[in-house]
């Protein structure tokens, strides 16, 4: 059986989706919607399915799922009308904007018998799945403490349109936060309270990238974070996350545990190099196990060749419904990030702890057989 999925929302990301989703079986991109009709026909032309109004691809009665690539503020009003027009829904990071709203579109979902997914995925590639191993079997012992950093200059120099990166809704806890919070989440359990530091190194930014080169846009949201997070077992982990940064040397990821300590890559991508120390504090690399969302696909003649298997938590959604079991991308774990996010940006405002109002499940492991039962090649 094939699930068939709609889109809205024909922004960068959305060829992303379109182009990795053969990889998988199980989900089949049927039509695709924009506000923009003329930006809507152009990636139909481009992936060969068809371009639909949002009025008419919301009462599709050819599509089971709608993906929701609409811009941050925009994402609790679209996935509402999904739920309500009685679909399933999965929406880009962040799910919504405020615990409230995630709490209210999940009343929704229990109420109309739907599920909602939610990106990132990126914590179902092999590296973070095979870090995930590692913890579970004690390899480090228990965690104790760890930091997390995700920091540069901004998104005004690469990206057309930048402006939702600056206001409120925006920001590097909101924008890059879920990779890393959901990775720290799978990995280590959910967060129990959070403090936070939050500043702003300029007021307003100036376009570098094009067509809009020389403008500027108006800064209406912290750039830089410091955070602590305590976890519910115990573990204090810093995050960092900036658009204030030109250069550091900080790694993305480092777990520390009574055995010993685990270097984990980038949570933004599927892949990357694990390393790992004992509890003499002898750093070894980790071999890299068969995982297929860890083997490199992307960009295979660029310059940063490496594994991108987007849209693989949609396709476990998928499966997971037609199975009736729980889907790793949950609700339930989206909420919860979206708590922490909040809670770390109310901290910040107000210089006080916030203690988390939800919680949630580890999401279930995806190992290797599990990642290739997945695949449209798989038997």
């Amino acid at each position: 059986m094939t699930m068939n999925i709609g889109l809205i929302g024909c922004g960068n990301i959305s060829a992303a989706y379109l182009g990795l989703a053969p990889t998988f079986k199980d989900i089949r991109f049927v039509a695709v919607s924009d506000m923009n009709e003329e930006v809507a026909l152009a990636r139909a032309a481009e992936f060969g399915v068809k371009a639909r109004t949002v009025t008419d691809l919301l009462a599709s009665d050819d599509i089971d799922i709608i993906v929701n690539l609409t811009i941050p503020d925009a994402h609790y009003d679209v996935t509402k009308r999904i739920l309500d027009a009685g679909k399933h829904a999965y929406t880009e990071k962040p799910l919504v904007l405020t615990l409230k709203q995630g709490k209210s579109l999940t009343d929704l979902a229990a109420a109309k018998g739907l599920r909602i997914g939610s990106a990132p995925d990126t914590f179902l590639g092999g590296a973070h799945q095979q870090a995930r191993q590692i913890i579970d079997d004690g390899g480090i012992g228990r965690i104790t403490s760890g930091t997390a950093h995700f920091m540069g200059p901004g998104m005004e120099m690469w990206h057309p349109n930048p402006d939702f990166f600056f206001k409120p809704g925006g920001g590097p806890v909101l924008d890059m936060g879920p990779y890393y919070i959901t990775n720290l989440v799978q990995l280590i359990g959910p967060v129990k309270r959070v403090g936070a530091l939050a500043t702003s190194a300029q007021t307003e930014r100036t376009i570098t990238s094009q067509p809009r080169a020389g403008e500027t846009i108006p800064v209406q949201t912290p750039t830089t974070i410091h955070a602590l997070l305590e976890f519910e077992n115990g573990a204090a982990i810093t995050l960092n996350v900036s658009w204030d940064v030109k250069a550091h040397r900080h790694a993305n990821m480092e777990l520390y545990g009574t055995d010993g300590s685990l270097f984990v890559p980038d949570p933004n991508h599927f892949g990357g190099a694990l390393e790992q120390s004992d509890a003499a504090g002898t750093i070894t690399e980790v071999p890299v196990w068969d995982h297929p969302f860890g083997q490199v696909n992307w960009e295979l003649d660029g310059k940063d060749p490496r594994a991108n298997y987007r849209t693989a938590g949609l396709a476990d959604m998928a499966a997971a419904i037609m199975a009736d079991r729980p889907h790793r991308c949950a609700l339930d774990l989206a909420v919860h990030v979206t708590d922490v996010m909040t809670s770390i940006l109310k901290s910040g405002e107000t210089g006080k702890f916030i203690d988390m109002a939800t919680t949630c499940d580890r999401p279930a492991a995806l190992s290797p057989d599990d990642a290739r039962a997945l695949l449209a090649d798989a038997p």
